[in-house]
């Protein structure tokens, strides 16, 4: 007997000696505790009273190991799979790296094992759990893990309660066997890689209350019966993938349902009017689908009032209409509110903010109208930290009391609308304001100095207003600001010096007002890329390259007088000599010194009416510029110097080439000879970098653009055009607008050249093409980038042209039609600009044939076949030789794409068929600022992105 005892106590000893060494070879594994957790793993003490373990009353053996949110770095010794008592392991929120342990599948008794949230990798060793019969919650998400969930997943049908495997890189299907899991409650799969159709099985599982699957590549359809087969169901997130069909309507059966998150899909169909019945609905998120009759419109169902629960709500960027039910003042719980970029009209019901915990409110982008919205309805809104109201029709002022009792706000919102009057000095007390917009209103009066108070500012955008007066030298106190736009207002007096002391100001705006004086020339303002101008004739000074006349030097008293001597520097080329803006006339043998008697060497292009050749011209110091020789045996030539001559005089604008001088004489032989002389970008045209692998110098044909250098070109290209549409005496059409006549210059900033086809345009009284007429057949532009017109107007010659002559032209432009030269043209132009940056092919490419061009190519691609569409070398950046892969993510990757899907759809919507559907030159760079906003993250809110 006593033997018998001493034996069965040896045998406990030597099993508890086993279950300690395998915690300290755990220990072992162990490089960095910085809580000190595994201090008392130490043989001062029993194991069982070392933290995080737990041990069983009767054998003292260790069934539980809890060290979660401890920082832990280092491997999982593969040792605990001698911990054979073991029935839950919380390792989650470390950094625990290196892959999961084989050996975990010896652990019989295992109920729970938790590793989310470490750093962990390779694949899941499921062969190896489905041992475990046991085991009730997997939890693996927020790792590194990859491959596919293995079809044996099915062997814990009768025990798995929980499955997250949620943020990691698992690729592949689900497994039909996982419809075999009956006693599955929650299951978390989200931002994984995972594809195909989602086992209608996992949809019939009564028992499941969570289902995510957010940020995959799962397609197909959603269950029309999925309410009724799930009745438990509290949480359904599917968002950011590629599921379409109709909504499900028999959701609204699932009663106990909390999140309901169907954005980011094809989902069409109404929203059901019933689906106020899921009275328990904190959360609904509804954005980016196709609902509504035929995916264009739709209303709110009344009865949304009924979610009295309801937490956050998101129905922006859909095709929904009409007004907000007025039972929205029952929606008490509401703290997150977007119909953003929608068709809602009407005014905003006044109970709207009964939800007074109601943080987030996003109305932008719709046709809502209105007066004193501040007072009326936003009063109440006591919490609110991000308003966006923009782009409406409210009309009337800005409340002061409004902005005086909600210094909460963070994000401000309310530009272009109707709001008028004075922006009260109450705006100093948003001291947490971080962006403020309240551009393209009718707003007045001056500056408040208190705005100098929002020290917190980042990006403040007041353009396109009435605001007067000198701009506060006191805003030099913002420490935080980026971006400052006061543009197109009517402001005078300097420019402060202290604007110079902001260390973070990028980008600085203040063209077309009336200040006057000199510009500074250190901080921002040394960069001409990060500031505009424009507009501004009274002032002078500054770097050269804004190319703004010098100041006058004024010296000390003499005899009681002061002399005022002004200096003609010949520094850059704004200083050289014009007279009642005519440009400096060169001669001809200048132009051959200069250019070493139009050497080979010195060729750098050929246009359609001559060549273009680097030069240097000694008498103004040696700078670089380059020469377009005319060809006057070139029907047209002759015009076209006239045309680029008349229309660059006048003109300024930092993204167009500047002409700097022309020769108009005689040559050696005794022949015309006609050049135009313009500033020389080193980086050449915007062709080169598109297509490098057409070129024959090793220099070039290894160029490439990122994406953030492509949006950048395009937005100078767009902002040139807006200029030459809206801000010249005359309208200016460019009317050749193409890659070949983008150049690039050092900082690969953009500038539209070659202006041999313009035509200046006085300003419209009746903007309708229809009203143009010309007399001439000949086809202005260039195949490809000239908007097309429409077959049933072909005059006989052109028909016989396009077929005969050029069949690679199926639609002719709509100058060649007779139709006069129109802004609209060079919009056309833009929008197939932008495609081929974006694709990389161009609109004359081999594959358009037939109806299939450049637009349908896209257009058609757009949502199936994005990723096969673009061209992937957008995504190298600079030496880092980083490369997105299609279907690929990364950190980046998702928002990267959202960027290019919005800025292929501008390039859609420019290049529309018929001149009235595509955009103006304004909306366009609107458009493009706010893409590069939310690319570049300062944006903390994602706003709209669709055209």
């Amino acid at each position: 007997m006593n033997f018998s005892v001493s034996h069965v106590s040896a045998a406990k000893q030597f099993q508890n000696e086993t279950d300690r060494l395998a915690l300290l070879e755990f220990k072992n594994q162990i490089y960095d505790d910085p809580f000190g957790a595994l201090n008392s793993w130490n043989h001062s003490q029993h194991h069982c009273r070392w933290e995080g373990v737990t041990c069983g009353t009767r054998h003292q053996r260790v069934i539980a190991l809890t060290l979660r949110h401890k920082q832990l770095s280092g491997t999982i010794a593969p040792q605990v799979g001698n911990l054979s008592f073991m029935r839950s392991m919380e390792l989650g929120e470390n950094q625990f790296h290196g892959g999961i342990p084989q050996e975990f599948g010896r652990l019989l008794r295992l109920r729970v094992l938790n590793l989310s949230s470490n750093a962990l990798e390779g694949k899941i060793p499921i062969d190896q759990l489905s041992n475990l019969k046991k085991l009730k919650g997997i939890g693996f998400s927020k790792n590194n893990l990859t491959g596919e969930i293995p079809s044996s997943i099915g062997n814990l049908s009768s025990s798995l309660i929980g499955l997250s495997l949620g943020f990691n890189n698992l690729e592949g299907s689900l497994p039909l066997e996982m419809g075999l899991l009956k006693r599955l409650v929650q299951l978390f799969l989200a931002a994984n890689k995972l594809s195909g159709i989602i086992p209608a099985s996992i949809f019939n599982s009564s028992a499941i209350t969570v289902i995510s699957v957010t940020s995959n590549y799962f397609h197909g359809n959603l269950p029309i019966n999925m309410g009724l087969t799930l009745p438990n169901l509290t949480l359904l997130a599917v968002a950011e993938n590629n599921f379409s069909g109709n909504f499900p309507t028999s959701i609204t059966n699932a009663s106990r349902l909390k999140e309901l998150d169907l954005s980011h899909n094809k989902v069409a169909g109404q929203v059901p009017a019933n689906l106020g019945d899921l009275i328990n609905l904190q959360r609904l998120n509804l954005e980016r689908n196709l609902f509504g009759d035929n995916q264009l419109s739709g209303t709110i169902p009344e009865g949304f009032g009924n979610f009295v629960n309801l937490i956050r709500l998101g129905l922006e960027e859909n095709y929904l209409s009409g007004v907000i039910p007025r039972d929205f003042g029952k929606l008490q719980n509401l703290q997150l509110l977007r119909f953003d970029d929608n068709q809602f009209s009407g005014h905003i019901v006044s109970t709207l903010c009964n939800a007074t915990t109601l943080y987030n409110l996003d109305l932008s982008t719709n046709q809502f109208e209105g007066g004193n919205i501040f007072d009326n309805v936003l009063m109440n809104c006591q919490n609110l930290q991000y308003l966006d109201i923009s782009q409406n029709n409210f009309n009337g002022i800005i409340s002061p009391h409004f902005l005086q009792t909600h210094s909460s706000l963070i994000y401000m919102k309310i530009g272009e609308n109707s709001f008028s009057g004075s922006l009260p000095p109450e705006v100093g007390k948003l001291i947490h304001l971080v962006d403020f917009n309240v551009s393209h209103n009718q707003l007045a009066g001056g500056m408040p100095i208190s705005l100098a108070d929002c020290s917190d500012l980042q990006n403040l955008f007041m353009q396109s207003n009435f605001f007067q007066g000198t701009i506060p030298p006191n805003l030099a106190s913002w420490k935080s600001i980026e971006q400052l736009d006061l543009s197109s207002n009517n402001l005078t007096g300097p420019i402060p010096k202290e604007l110079q002391k902001l260390q973070f100001l990028s980008y600085l705006n203040l063209s077309y007002n009336d200040i006057e004086g000199e510009i500074p020339n250190t901080g921002v303002f040394r960069n001409e890329s990060q500031i505009s101008l424009t507009g501004n004739n009274k002032l002078c000074g500054g770097i050269p390259e804004l190319e703004f006349p010098p100041c006058p030097v004024i010296k000390g008293k003499t005899r009681g007088k002061l002399k005022v001597i002004i200096l003609l520097m010949v520094a850059g080329f704004s200083s050289m000599p014009t007279r009642n803006n005519e440009l400096l006339r060169l001669s001809y043998h200048e132009l051959v010194r200069a250019t070493s008697e139009f050497s080979p060497e010195n060729l750098i292009g050929s246009g359609n009416f001559g060549a273009v050749y680097k030069g240097r011209l000694g008498k103004y110091g040696n700078k670089l510029v380059a020469v377009k020789v005319l060809d006057l045996q070139k029907n047209g030539a002759s015009k076209s110097f006239k045309a680029e001559c008349k229309a660059l005089r006048n003109i300024r604008h930092r993204n167009l080439v500047s002409i700097v001088s022309y020769s108009s004489s005689i040559d050696s032989k005794g022949d015309e000879f006609k050049a135009l002389i313009y500033e020389l970008m080193e980086n050449g045209n915007l062709d080169l970098w598109l297509h490098p692998s057409e070129t024959t110098d090793q220099a070039t044909s290894s160029r490439s653009l990122n994406l953030l250098q492509k949006l950048n070109i395009a937005i100078d290209v767009a902002s040139a055009l807006q200029y030459l549409h809206d801000h010249c005496e005359a309208e200016i059409v460019h009317c050749d607008l193409k890659p070949s006549n983008i150049l690039l210059d050092n900082d690969l900033v953009a500038h539209v050249g070659d202006f041999g086809l313009a035509r200046l345009l006085p300003k419209p009284v009746n903007t309708s093409l229809e009203q143009g007429t010309s007399s001439t057949i000949a086809i202005k532009g260039t195949i490809g980038y000239a908007a097309p017109g429409n077959y049933s107007l072909r005059p006989t010659l052109i028909v016989l042209f396009s077929f005969f002559v050029c069949p690679k032209l199926n639609k002719i432009s709509e100058y060649g039609m007779g139709l006069a030269a129109s802004t609209q043209g060079d919009v056309y132009s833009y929008g197939i600009l932008l495609l081929e940056m974006l694709t990389g092919r161009r609109p004359t490419d081999d594959i358009f044939v037939g109806d299939l061009d450049l637009h349908n190519y896209v257009n058609g691609a757009l949502y199936e076949q994005v990723s096969e569409t673009m061209n992937w070398l957008l995504f190298l950046e600079g030496d880092e030789n980083r490369k997105i892969t299609p279907g690929g993510k990364n950190s980046n990757g998702g928002k990267e794409m959202e960027c290019i899907i919005s800025l292929l759809k501008i390039g859609l919507k420019c290049s529309a068929r018929l001149p009235n559907d595509r955009m103006h030159m304004n909306e366009v760079v609107r458009k493009l600022h706010l893409i590069k906003d939310v690319l570049l993250g300062l944006r903390v809110h994602q706003e709209n992105l669709e055209v």
